[in-house]
């Protein structure tokens, strides 16, 4: 949601603050602010509704300089988008960027009020930084003050402050929300991404929640709480960042999600690279104890948000048909918050590109304190980002490889997510003793699948050409059957987030039990329709369309038997195993959401009022 960053080298630190803003941008905000110590005692601040260019304007009239920063760019939770709710807020001679919710924001403001501090804004950070103030007034050092002032907050935060008396000191504080410390050779840094850092260092250290760090120009701590309740020095592993920092750039694409549609032949290959034997997969290459965990898997209970979520469902379908395994879905922003029963021997396996879901890991926190019971015996993640939350609290992790995915409509995170839930699939298939035959052909079809989603993306101009009859149209149903229904419920997803129309999508066979009644000539349906057993029921639930004036697009496999007739247009997709089609089904309907979303003239990869990394509840 909300980016920090925040600096101290020995130069001024603006435009390193600035860049990290830029590179923060695809999590989503609505305003943007920084703030430096501009000389022993004096804070220069500047803050801004709208882009980071807005913001960039505002400094290029009355420029800021300083050795020692912090910056932030807002997604709104307390108070409307505005420049008093902007960050940073200050109060005195401190100045503090935050990410997360305070949960007990209301009585801490109204005490802070009794006690004389004046509020400025309507957000729950400005309690953050009256409360530190008014720490460091009452005596001790800065870091102290810090200390003892999260101590008293309620809820998620990531934090970055700096005292116009300390110029050369960076202080940050977690709990629940991301923040990595960067290492660099002229300074130190913090950001919520790495990838905010990655123009001054590759090399980071992911703190953990309760973790206190103290940042300086020659060098750091990391403070912890024991368990006895004081704060300790700690060492922190320095990691050096995997991905590939020119893969962020869009290149000759005209927006991240483009050319991260394009990029998922490459991407999938990622995922799948030392993964596959000559015809099985090679399990050790999951992870450390993959195998013993697998072996004792007598259920999968998946748990994720959004299109994560739609992944998971897919995967319902292989693990119950390809391996035997009973697998629940759940919505993580529901899974904590009901009895969940669970039979002996349940996996609980969490999905999410990012690593920081809040949801999800609550879900993770929540399934973990059931460990002990005899129904769970570990979680596995799936999971893009090295060093994250979730990886680093769950038992096995899985990561996808997708690399750095920056438009806010996760694309190549989705593929390269199916992939692993089907190395997943196939090791569980194998150590429960699955006929060996079946598994050896989809780990010869995955070898191939690179290649058939570089076929399916030469489908490119044609959907383009198709995207102008949803340029007036409000609404959207898409339909799917089987494992197909979750890839219909994602393109629904995909058109709507992007392009601002409504969709809607449902199995196909419930089109009589209401979705009917929608269907006229201004409601477009689009249909996947792959080869399955399923694929003749699917055509009678078009023909339903058909007779009642609708206009459909299929997407079909060019033996389904569908053709071209007046209100139904087809597009052929490459021919592929019925497993692996959900995989390559997904790539045409991101494209056609994407094409969609342009000729309306969307903000394609900012959509409005979404967030890449969603890290608050």
């Amino acid at each position: 949601m909300c980016g920090i960053v925040a600096a101290v080298g020995s130069d001024n630190v603006l435009p390193v603050l600035m860049e990290g803003l830029r590179r923060l941008e695809y999590r989503g905000y609505d305003s943007a602010g920084v703030a430096l110590v501009e000389q022993p005692g004096k804070l220069g601040r500047a803050r801004e509704v709208g882009k980071v260019a807005a913001l960039e304007q505002v400094l290029a009239g009355v420029p800021l300089v300083g050795m020692t920063g912090v910056a932030h760019t807002r997604w709104a939770t307390h108070g409307q988008p505005s420049q008093v709710n902007a960050h940073p807020h200050v109060s005195g001679r401190i100045a503090v960027v935050h990410n997360g919710i305070i949960e007990n924001h209301g009585a801490l403001r109204a005490q802070l009020e009794a006690e004389g501090y004046p509020f400025t804004s309507e957000t729950d950070t400005e309690v953050v930084a009256h409360l530190i103030e008014r720490e460091h007034r009452d005596g001790g050092s800065l870091v102290d003050a810090v200390s003892r002032a999260v101590d008293l907050l309620v809820g998620a935060y990531a934090l970055g402050v700096i005292h116009a008396d300390e110029p050369g000191r960076v202080i940050g504080a977690r709990q629940g929300s991301p923040l990595v410390l960067g290492v660099g050779d002229q300074g130190h840094y913090l950001g919520s991404d790495p990838l905010a850092l990655l123009p001054v260092t590759d090399r980071f250290i992911y703190l953990e929640d309760g973790d206190l760090v103290v940042a300086t120009r020659g060098g750091w701590e990391v403070q912890a709480r024991s368990t006895e309740g004081d704060r300790r020095l700690v060492s922190r592993p320095v990691v050096r960042y995997e991905h590939d920092d020119l893969s962020v750039g869009k290149g000759e694409f005209d927006h991240y999600m483009l050319k991260e549609i394009h990029e998922q032949p490459v991407a999938v290959a990622n995922a799948l690279e030392g993964r596959l034997g000559d015809d099985k997969v090679r399990i050790e290459a999951l992870g450390p104890g993959a195998e013993a965990l697998l072996a004792a898997t007598r259920q999968v209970h998946i748990v994720a948000c959004g299109t994560s979520y739609h992944a998971g469902l897919v995967a319902r379908y292989w693990l119950e048909e390809l391996a035997g395994v009973p697998c629940q879905v759940e919505v993580a922003s529901e899974y904590r918050y009901r009895e969940v029963v669970a039979s002996p021997g349940t996996l609980f396996l969490t999905l999410s590109q990012s690593g920081e879901t809040a949801d999800t890991l609550a879900a993770l926190r929540h399934a973990c304190t059931r460990q002990g019971e005899a129904a769970f015996i570990g979680s596995l993640a799936i999971c893009n980002v090295p060093g994250s939350s979730l990886v680093r609290e769950s038992d096995l992790a899985v990561m996808t490889h997708a690399g750095p995915e920056i438009g806010v409509a996760s694309t190549k995170a989705f593929t390269t997510q199916l992939a692993a839930l089907m190395l997943v699939t196939l090791a569980l298939r194998q150590v429960r003793g699955g006929e060996a035959g079946l598994t050896a052909r989809l780990v010869h079809r995955l070898r191939y699948l690179p290649t058939l989603l570089g076929d399916a993306l030469a489908l490119d101009a044609d959907i383009a050409t198709l995207a102008g009859r949803f340029l007036d149209r409000r609404h959207t149903l898409f339909l799917g059957r089987g494992a197909q229904m979750p890839i219909a419920r994602e393109g629904a997803l995909k058109l709507k987030e992007i392009s601002y129309i409504h969709a809607e999508a449902y199995a196909a066979g419930e089109l009589k039990h209401g979705p009917l009644a929608l269907i006229d000539a201004s409601m477009p349906v689009v249909a996947v329709a792959p080869m399955d057993g399923l694929l003749e029921k699917l055509k009678s639930n078009l023909q339903e369309v058909r007779a009642r004036g609708g206009e459909l697009l299929v997407f079909a496999d060019p033996d389904a038997g569908l053709h071209a007739e007046a209100g139904m247009t087809v597009v052929c997709v490459p021919a592929c195993c019925r497993y692996l089609a959900p995989i390559v089904y997904a790539l045409p309907l991101q494209l056609l959401a994407y094409h969609v979303a342009a000729a309306r003239g969307t903000d394609v990869d900012q959509p409005r009022n979404l967030a890449k990394s969603v890290t608050v509840e």
